[in-house]
């Protein structure tokens, strides 16, 4: 492996906690494109959260990856993950590396934790960029050869926007920010809804329309609600890959999936994400930092394929899924306003340097938490009678979050609370990471 401050490296990301030994293959496959077409260092990272015999399966599909130059395999175990958060808050000298801890790597399953670690083991490899990818999806394949996003992140990513121009199909962007970086580069999905409810349309299409409206602003009109719902979910739709096309623009949130984005560092050395647990959604956050700030994006149309895992079609997995999807609805009251604070903000969000600027999100979550909670009880409300409309499973999962009530209610507030105490770690954190050894040692 090539050593030196020069070296561009980058960090090809996939966080599991479920098996997915087709993906961790397909993933190689991307990351030797990557190596091969652009010159990079490319640093492909399973941080794997799946139990003992997946994991172990697992390293039997990295072990198989064929070697490529300048590709380097990490395949971090949470023990692994647990040792070097603990060195690095231990480097940070955090005032409370507990707590830190418990946010970056918490007993139950976080979107935004598992990408937040990406991000720290990124910085501990001196890596330029983190390209997300997600373990229940695949590559879309056209005339014969997979179709890698990283082919428009590599393209455009960390360059001054007026010189990433030659290299989009198409720019939509006012002249007077070409001058800053390109800092989120991204597309969306083909295939089943990216949340799983279309259960709810297939049985009553007024319930699936009033549920998914919730996640609307509250002030929103029930025409809004309905629009809403009708856009939600569905990513780009179901057409296939059929030739690039790429715009320069500020890109718009509801436009890109987590599972098919990549960020500049200076995006995500500044700025975690929310840490909130069993919460769909909550790993979304910087796509709106960085399009409230003003910051160029690249939207692109290398869509990934995406697809329901069996553990999602179980009965205990439909009732786990169900309360991440309530808990996403509760999130709302607190982040709708804080994206209306961001939007108002707008360049104040960035420092001097042209970064994010950590303090005014961190302000503005803070306020949030004061919000009077009486927008959540009609959520919950109502989410509960149309359950129960719905009966069988749907009414079933209805009474167990009625029962459940207040404790959803105190963890939407306190993971907004979470979220404020990280931000406030995180420089410390991501500095204390770059003298950090990564575990395990690459393969």
């Amino acid at each position: 492996m090539r050593r030196g401050t020069d070296v561009h490296r980058i960090c090809l990301a996939l966080p599991t906690n479920r098996e997915c030994s087709a993906a961790i293959t397909a993933l190689g496959d991307e990351a030797a494109y990557a190596a091969r077409r652009f010159g990079v260092e490319t640093h492909l990272l399973v941080l794997d959260s799946s139990d003992g015999p997946t994991r172990e399966a697992h390293a039997r599909t990295v072990a198989a990856l064929p070697e490529v130059p300048d590709v380097v395999v990490h395949h971090l175990d949470e023990t692994a993950q647990r040792d070097f958060l603990r060195r690095a808050a231990d480097r940070a000298a955090l005032a409370e590396p507990d707590r830190t801890l418990g946010l970056m790597l918490p007993d139950a399953l976080s979107y935004g934790a598992c990408t937040n670690r990406a991000f720290l083991v990124a910085a501990a490899l001196g890596c330029r960029s983190v390209h997300r990818r997600d373990s229940d999806s695949s590559y879309q394949t056209f005339g014969g050869e997979p179709v890698f996003p990283v082919h428009h992140e590599l393209a455009s990513l960390g360059k001054r926007a007026a010189d990433a121009f030659a290299g989009v199909s198409e720019v939509a962007l006012d002249p007077a920010i070409a001058g800053r970086t390109v800092s989120m580069v991204g597309a969306s999905f083909i295939g089943e809804l990216s949340v799983d409810i279309g259960g709810i349309r297939e049985l009553d299409k007024d319930v699936y329309d009033e549920v998914v409206g919730l996640w609307a602003p509250g002030h929103w009109s029930a025409e809004q609600r309905r629009e809403l719902a009708e856009e939600s979910f569905k990513g780009a739709g179901v057409l296939p890959f059929a030739g690039d096309h790429s715009t320069l623009t500020l890109v718009d949130p509801m436009h890109v999936d987590m599972s098919n984005i990549a960020f500049d560092r200076d995006v995500y050395e500044r700025l975690p994400l929310p840490p909130a647990t069993a919460t769909i959604g909550s790993d979304y956050f910087l796509i709106h930092a960085v399009h409230d700030a003003g910051l160029p994006g690249v939207l692109h149309n290398r869509h990934i394929e995406n697809w329901y895992t069996g553990e999602r079609r179980t009965h205990a997995g439909f009732l786990a899924y169900q309360e991440r999807f309530v808990k996403f609805l509760l999130s709302m009251l607190y982040l709708h306003y804080v994206y209306a604070r961001m939007a108002d903000a707008g360049t104040a969000l960035l420092d001097d340097e042209g970064r994010l600027d950590p303090e005014p999100f961190a302000a503005f979550l803070a306020e949030s938490v004061r919000l009077d909670r009486t927008e959540n009880e009609r959520r919950l409300d109502t989410v509960a009678a149309a359950y129960g409309r719905l009966g069988g499973k749907y009414a079933e999962f209805a009474r167990g979050m009625t029962a459940d009530r207040e404790r959803l209610l105190d963890e939407a507030a306190r993971d907004t609370e979470d979220f404020v105490a990280l931000i406030g770690d995180w420089e410390a954190l991501v500095r204390a990471c770059r003298d950090t050894e990564v575990p395990g040692g690459p393969r």
